[in-house]
């Protein structure tokens, strides 16, 4: 093209946007010698479809800068961005713009500024946004009814549809369509708007009929989806996508692929969504082989494509494929969105896999998703398992809004996570400060805290505001209570609130037997066992056992506790566990019978839990068993050597004893092992705050006054 005038400029770029080349439409945009309202439309428009709404976002604001003035096409994509990333702030600024320009009454816009509302969940805001609409047609309906739809103000959706109705507007597929989703979603009023389809006679129109389909699909009427779809006249692949979307959803995987393959039948090609819809269905039922096998078939895979096998392998506890996959799109230049760096994130997280982690931090921050909640969320979460504190804490003060409570829910438990309790009780007291209001799971995880602090007043401050929200019934918030007021020593409040809650599940029941067992409250655990199993009708699992088992160790029932083991299996199908020949072996070590211990040590395949060969050694020094204390901290010093706790049990017993030369042998191979004793630490509440110090920090202090007091 010998000279290119802007015209073939927009011609290129919009060829490179429809095809979904983003960076060399970028770089085409960047070296344009003039740019106007179609050009910045085009470019952020494609921003914006391809996932990239902060970079269309930033683009605006740059129009903006250069004096360009937007249209309602440009103002519509901006709120579509707002939407998608959650922006409402910038999407008030935006609709200020149009509302200077005189664009805010224009359908285009108002139906942006109803999409962008509802997904930032102000639907007042959306309401008025259909309100101010100087014409109010059968689009300015359909908007409003998906945005509601999308919050699910389902009767809202239903009372604007016969206010349509009344009003005179007329009903056509597209907002039937829009309904009949609404309806998918919710499982109500379906058939009677497939009966008002056909008293309208739109029964034969291909898009209202497909959208019956995913209707009853989505409600699992497989049956009647059925029906519709051998009766249609005329079949698009969105038909055949809906019928094989619907089978993968009931796990009915044999029947997706034969669908597949009498759709190939019947010359229609599957596309993007056909096989997202095969992806999903084989990796909710476990088969990731058959899902890797459909991706590998595709000749183009789209984003959604890479992120639906990424999920797939993370959700199943396949995190190296998942951390294989993420590092393959980066092979192929494939550009990550939210789902891809949340999902790697957690992937990370669950292997302790520090340095990936740092690569996909660096990777959203090359992409421009530093600052989104869900990824910052997703990267705290993944610094704080790999006991990165301090990067977790960089990562969540660098959110620039922090109006997302799920955020502070992610560092609360980091800190907590790591046994920083404390700073997890101020950030908590942060959150509250910040007019936030906590959800169930904040509370859980603070009051946890306070259970690991031996904090009570706290814990009783955070119950009574937990009160007052009245969230104390909820299960989780309410076995945590269970739990702090048990560990600060306060077992007849844990009681008492126990028997004041609605519910109780495995999890409360579970909290409340261990509660006495850590007591030495045994015979009340016992009974409150036994009261569980004979009369709530709820099942034990294998805490509840390592809970009662815990109760008759501490309380000398060791005959009862022989029996209850014994019945875990037969009577309650609950397979023993490590914890569970843990409590065995500690009540009767503390009992003196060790011959039944070996006869149990023999019997078990645990050999290399270190907890059960400690509570043993215990045991035997306890009852000055030497040759059964040798062998347990042999075992310890095979399964870690760098662990002080077995040498200095083993050197305090010989010492009992006066076996000199035996506690400077165990002396001198802990040196030899280089197994250093961690620091011990101590606390107290002061001024509505939590103090901690550890064993060298008092030493110091008490140094300062040392030399006056040897004078």
């Amino acid at each position: 093209m010998p000279h290119k005038n802007i015209f073939s400029y927009h011609a290129i770029l919009s060829a490179y946007c429809k095809r979904g080349n983003v960076d060399d439409a970028e770089r085409l945009f960047n070296a344009m010698p003039e740019r106007n309202v179609v050009s910045w439309n085009t470019m952020i428009s494609a921003f914006v479809k391809n996932g990239l709404e902060r970079k269309g976002l930033r683009l605006f604001y740059e129009m903006n800068r250069e004096g360009c003035l937007g249209s309602s096409f440009t103002l519509a994509s901006v709120f579509s961005a707002c939407g998608a990333v959650n922006e409402v702030r910038c999407g008030w600024v935006c609709h200020g713009l149009g509302i200077k320009a005189g664009l805010d009454r224009n359908v285009y816009v108002g139906n942006g500024l109803l999409g962008m509302y509802a997904k930032c969940g102000c639907m007042k805001d959306a309401v008025k946004a259909f309100e101010d609409l100087e014409e109010v047609n059968e689009v300015s309906y359909t908007a409003l009814m998906g945005a509601l739809g999308g919050s699910e103000h389902v009767d809202e959706v239903f009372r604007m549809f016969g206010l349509m109705r009344r009003s005179g507007v007329k009903i056509d597929a597209v907002s039937l369509s829009s309904i009949l989703g609404v309806c998918a979603r919710n499982s109500v009023n379906g058939e009677q708007l497939h009966g008002l389809t056909i008293r309208l006679g739109l029964d034969n129109d291909l898009h209202l009929s497909n959208s019956l389909l995913d209707m009853y699909a989505k409600d699992g009427d497989m049956d009647s989806a059925e029906m519709i779809f051998n009766s249609l006249p005329e079949i698009s692949v969105v038909s055949w996508n809906v019928m094989i979307g619907g089978y993968g959803q009931k796990l009915q995987i044999k029947k997706a692929i034969e669908c597949m393959k009498k759709m190939r039948s019947a010359r229609f090609e599957p596309d993007e969504v056909t096989y997202i819809n095969m992806l999903t269905a084989c990796l909710k039922s476990g088969d990731i082989e058959t899902a890797r096998e459909i991706f590998d078939k595709m000749a183009y895979p789209s984003l959604n494509s890479w992120n639906a096998l990424l999920s797939g392998y993370s959700q199943t506890g396949k995190h190296k494929d998942a951390v294989r996959i993420f590092r393959d799109m980066q092979f192929y230049n494939v550009r990550g969105d939210r789902t891809t760096f949340a999902v790697v994130s957690s992937s990370c997280a669950s292997m302790g896999l520090l340095e990936g982690g740092r690569q996909v931090h660096a990777a959203s921050v090359k992409n421009y998703f530093y600052d989104d909640i869900y990824v910052a969320s997703g990267l705290i979460g993944m610094y704080a398992k790999c006991n990165e504190i301090e990067l977790a804490k960089c990562v969540f003060d660098r959110i620039e809004d922090h109006d997302d409570i799920v955020c502070w829910n992610t560092m609360i438990s980091g800190f907590s996570m790591n046994n920083l309790d404390n700073e997890a009780f101020m950030l908590f007291k942060n959150l509250l400060e910040s007019n936030m209001l906590p959800t169930q799971f904040t509370y859980a995880t603070v009051i946890s805290c306070c259970a690991k602090l031996s904090s009570i007043s706290p814990g009783r401050q955070i119950h009574a505001r937990a009160l007052k929200e009245e969230i104390v019934n909820d299960v989780v918030v309410g076995s945590a209570l269970i739990d702090m007021y048990s560990k600060c020593g306060e077992v007849d409040e844990a009681r008492s609130f126990f028997d004041t809650m609605p519910v109780k599940n495995t999890i409360t029941w579970n909290e409340m037997i261990h509660g006495y067992a850590q007591n030495g409250r045994g015979e009340e655990g016992v009974s409150l066992y036994e009261e569980m199993i004979n009369q709530s009708g709820v099942k034990p699992d294998a805490i509840t056992f390592i809970a009662v088992l815990t109760a008759c160790s501490h309380s000398g029932l060791i005959d009862h506790g022989i029996m209850i083991f014994n019945s875990m299996l037969e009577e309650h199908g609950v397979e023993p566990i490590s914890d569970h020949y843990t409590c065995i072996i500690d009540a009767l070590g503390r009992a003196g019978r060790f011959q039944e211990i070996e006869v149990v040590l023999e019997k078990m395949p645990f050999v290399n839990d270190a907890i059960l060969w400690e509570v043993l050694l215990s045991s035997c020094r306890l009852h000055s068993n030497v040759s059964l204390a040798r062998r347990a901290a042999e075992e310890l010093f095979r399964i870690n050597p760098h662990n002080s706790a077995p040498y200095v049990l083993l050197a305090n017993m010989y010492s009992s004893l006066g076996r000199w030369d035996d506690v400077r042998y165990i002396r001198e191979l802990m040196i030899e092992k280089q197994a250093a004793k961690d620091p011990g630490y101590s606390w107290f509440e002061h001024n509505d705050g939590i103090q901690e110090f550890s064993i060298d920090e008092n030493i110091r202090i008490l140094a300062k006054y040392k030399a006056p007091i040897d004078e």
